[in-house]
C-alpha cells in the first residue's frame, strides 16, 4: 500500500522538512510528537519507538565494524526510551541485506546487538529478514513507565532550568542511551527529550512543543569539538531536559515566555540535522 495514497492529498509537498512533515501528521495521530508512542496499558504506560538505521545515511561500513552497528542500532530505539523516563524490555529487528553482508557480518550485527540489549536488560522479540542493494535495519523497542508519568516535550514553562545530561558535539563509534539518567529523573522534570540532530534544532522542536522559547548561556562542549559542532552536529544520545529545580547536571539557560531561542542574547537558528532536506539546515 502506498503511504501517500493513505492521507490527504497535499500532505507531502517536495519543499517540506522533518519538522513540517511531524505537525502534519499529528493532526492524523494522537500519538506523534514526542520521542515514543504512549499506550495505556493498566498501572502503566508502554512506550513505543521505531528508528531505521541505514547504510550511507546513518553509517559508513568502511569506518564503522559489524559490533558497533548492531550496537548504534539499538541504541537509538533506547534513547527514545531513556528521553521517555522510561524502562526498556523488548526489541524487535527487521533487516534487509545486500550482497556484502554475509554471515560474518550478521555475527558481528547481532554480537554487539545483543551485547547492548543484555547491559539493558531487553530481550530480543523478533523481527524480519529481507534482501536490499545496501544495508537496512529498522528497530522497534518496547518499554513501560508508571501511568501518566512518561516524560514529554510539551510540559517546559518559563523559568525552568534547561539542562544536558553530557557535553555536546563529538561523534562515537558507539553511544551510550542514558537509561538511568532518565529513570533518576523521574519527578523532577517538566519536559525531556534525547539530542539525535543537534542541540539547536531539538531544543527549537522542545520549545514548540511547549509552546515557550529558550534563552541559552552556555553550552558544553565535548572534547576535540568545536562550538558549532556542539550546536548543530547531532548523534549525541544525550538527554535534552527542563526543570524547575537546580540538579546536578550541566545548565544550560533557562526558559521564556518569547517563543524565540536566544544563545548569549543573540538569535539562535535550528540548524540541525534534517533528513528530508539531506543537509543541515
Amino acid at each position: 500500500m502506498s503511504l501517500v495514497k493513505t492521507f490527504p492529498a497535499g500532505l507531502f509537498s517536495k519543499a517540506m522538512n522533518e519538522r513540517d512533515l511531524i505537525r502534519r501528521l499529528q493532526k492524523h495521530s494522537k500519538f506523534i510528537g514526542d520521542d515514543c508512542a504512549i499506550l495505556p496499558n493498566g498501572k502503566e504506560d508502554l512506550l513505543v519507538t521505531t528508528d531505521q538505521f541505514i547504510e550511507k545515511v546513518h553509517f559508513l561500513r568502511e569506518t564503522h565494524s559489524a559490533p558497533d552497528i548492531g550496537w548504534n542500532a539499538l541504541a537509538r530505539g533506547l534513547s527514545d526510551i531513556a528521553a521517555m523516563g522510561g524502562t526498556p524490555r523488548y526489541a524487535f529487528v527487521s533487516l534487509a541485506l545486500p550482497e556484502w553482508a554475509g554471515q560474518k557480518f550478521l555475527n558481528g550485527f547481532y554480537k554487539g546487538f545483543l551485547q547492548l540489549a543484555k547491559k539493558h536488560n531487553t530481550e530480543l522479540g523478533g523481527g524480519d529478514l529481507s534482501h536490499a542493494d545496501q544495508f537496512f535495519c529498522d528497530v522497534m523497542v518496547l518499554g513501560a513507565a508508571p501511568r501518566g508519568k512518561a516524560f514529554r516535550r510539551d510540559g517546559a514553562k518559563p523559568g525552568d532550568y534547561i539542562y544536558v545530561s553530557g557535553p555536546l558535539g563529538k561523534t562515537k563509534k558507539r553511544f551510550e542511551p542514558r537509561i538511568e539518567t532518565g529513570l533518576s529523573l523521574r519527578g523532577k522534570v517538566s519536559a525531556c527529550m534525547d539530542i539525535s540532530d543537534g542541540i539547536s534544532l531539538d531544543l527549537a522542536r522542545l520549545c514548540e512543543a511547549s509552546g515557550v522559547g529558550a534563552d541559552l548561556t552556555q553550552i558544553p562542549v565535548a572534547k576535540g569539538a568545536t562550538v558549532e559542532e556542539a550546536l548543530h552536529r547531532g548523534e549525541d544520545y544525550e538527554l535534552l531536559f527542563t526543570s524547575s529545580r537546580k540538579l546536578d547536571y550541566f545548565c544550560v539557560g533557562q526558559i521564556v515566555q518569547p517563543r524565540r531561542v536566544h544563545l548569549n542574547g543573540r538569535p539562535l537558528e535550528a540548524k540541525g540535522y534534517d533528513h528530508f532536506a539531506r543537509k543541515n539546515t
